[in-house]
């Protein structure tokens, strides 16, 4: 009598990588509440009524193009000669033109503004 070979079914590996995913979940729900939630008595700060205005450091770029420091009109070079290399900030007006403002951030960077962020509306707020 001849035998036939007995055939060994593999083990499905989708097993342990449900295994894998189940500890996961566990390990996540768990390190999820070690936190202490914030005090029912606390009460947070509302920002929604603050008047938006741009920062005291940053240079504000009018609507016909002009460059104001502070309230008085300047001139990229002139304001980068007054103070020191570093970031400078400017506030352009929302109907200026995007040549204007590419313009004035070039002239800032030749006279030595390490870079130039431009203040929006919602980085006011």
């Amino acid at each position: 009598m001849i035998r036939q070979p007995t055939t060994r079914r593999k083990r499905d590996s989708t097993i342990a990588l449900i295994n894998v995913v189940f500890l996961m979940l566990i390990f996540f729900l768990i390190a999820g509440t070690v936190a202490p939630p914030l005090d029912p008595e606390l009460t947070l700060v509302d920002t929604s009524e603050l008047e938006g205005r741009e920062p005291p450091d940053a240079l504000v770029l009018r609507q016909d193009g002009t460059l104001n420091f502070r309230g008085t009109s300047v001139e990229p070079a002139a304001y980068m000669d007054q103070h020191e290399a570093g970031p400078v900030r400017i506030v352009p007006d929302r109907n200026v033109a995007g040549q204007r403002l590419i313009q004035i951030t070039g002239q800032l960077r030749r006279a030595g503004a390490t870079s130039v962020f431009v203040v929006t509306e919602q980085a006011l707020r």
